[in-house]
């Protein structure tokens, strides 16, 4: 009952249509930030955005993030990468998801959901290599997990939706303190302005409004109208980037 309350919950916000267009390319995830966008394709094969086109990357990746931390990603085995001087170097750790979104640090779940962050200094100055990284380990269990510039938002194996307040850069970790917010969703990403954003099972994309300093918990949903159903969405300088179930490529306004 409880689940089912809160994915009623969900739908009872306001509705916005928007103007999307589709663009060149497959893509099974992306991420945007600061006007980078990066994507990785069914194949793991790494792509990046150039002016009107999309450029390889070398590597394979299932996962890939660009934010203030930079850019970052993760591999069908789990191990973490970072790009340095345009090659990918390993970093210690594994996970199965990861974000740099947040100032300068970074963010992820592993295979077992748990939830780990790694403060600005030990992220901008990690080269890779068989040097150590202090991950903090946070409590809970969350299957993807986004930071932006003041919070973290996460979702767990039940689609339900926690907020992080309190996260700085040197305190990646925040309040300590999940927050549960109304609804269900199977994805969520902040955007490097703090936008939230996220797709439900249904395939379906919410916005979260009046999320800010003073109320990072924002205060309820939009459902956002397009055709046909999604599974990946990032949001960044008012541009929306909808992956769709079938891996097309959307930008919408």
């Amino acid at each position: 009952m409880r689940a089912s309350l809160l994915v009623l919950a969900l739908f009872v916000g306001s509705s916005l249509a928007l103007d999307c267009q589709e663009i060149d390319g497959r893509l099974k995830q992306i991420d945007a930030s600061d006007g980078q966008v990066f994507g990785v394709n069914s194949e793991d094969s790494i792509y990046t955005r150039y002016g009107n086109g999309w450029v390889r990357v070398p590597g394979a990746l299932k996962h890939v993030t660009v934010g203030p931390a930079g850019v970052w990603g993760v591999n069908k085995d789990n191990l973490i990468y970072k790009m340095i001087g345009g090659r990918w170097e390993q970093a210690q750790g594994l996970l199965k998801q990861i974000d740099a979104g947040g100032d300068q640090f970074i963010a992820g779940v592993n295979m077992l959901d748990n939830i780990f962050c790694l403060n600005r200094n030990p992220t901008v100055t990690t080269r890779g290599g068989a040097a150590a990284i202090p991950w903090n380990l946070l409590p809970g269990s969350l299957k993807y997990y986004s930071c932006g510039p003041y919070s973290c938002w996460g979702v767990n194996w039940l689609d339900q939706i926690f907020v992080m307040k309190g996260v700085t850069p040197d305190a990646c970790m925040g309040s300590l303190a999940w927050q549960l917010v109304p609804g269900a969703l199977s994805m969520i990403e902040v955007s490097t302005d703090g936008s939230v954003y996220g797709v439900n099972s249904a395939g379906n994309v919410y916005r979260r409004d009046g999320v800010s300093v003073a109320n990072p918990a924002g205060t309820d949903w939009t459902y956002l109208s397009m055709c046909g159903k999604s599974k990946h969405v990032s949001y960044d300088l008012g541009v929306l980037w909808v992956i769709s179930t079938e891996d097309k490529i959307l930008t919408c306004s």
